[in-house]
């Protein structure tokens, strides 16, 4: 028959072991637990990098459109307003015509 000294040893022989698995369980899942925050927190940053940069090249569309459907003559007038002004030519080779812009004063 066993005794209360074997059963008290048999439970400390078993029961620590368990104890030690579920401690370490219970320390893994924490972690784990608190790895994931961090990549939420990253995935988060990186997401709203994401919406400025598709803000961005959202408005950089529009104005694409805006010169694809524009007819013409407005975006031609502010390319050429966003130029340097040209500079005069000093002498004119014999046989070229002078562009418009020399006429200009």
């Amino acid at each position: 028959m066993i005794g209360p000294g074997e059963v008290v040893i048999a439970i400390f022989g078993i029961g620590m072991p368990v104890l030690l698995l579920l401690y370490m369980a219970r320390r893994f899942f924490t972690f784990r637990e608190k790895q994931l925050e961090a990549e939420t927190s990253l995935a988060a940053e990186k997401a709203a990098q994401y919406a400025a940069s598709n803000a961005e090249l959202e408005q950089r569309v529009r104005v694409l459109e805006k010169i694809v459907t524009d007819g013409g003559i407005e975006t031609a007038a502010q390319i050429e307003a966003l130029r340097d002004p040209p500079q005069p030519r000093l002498a004119a080779r014999a046989g070229e015509p002078r562009p418009l812009t020399e006429f200009k004063s």
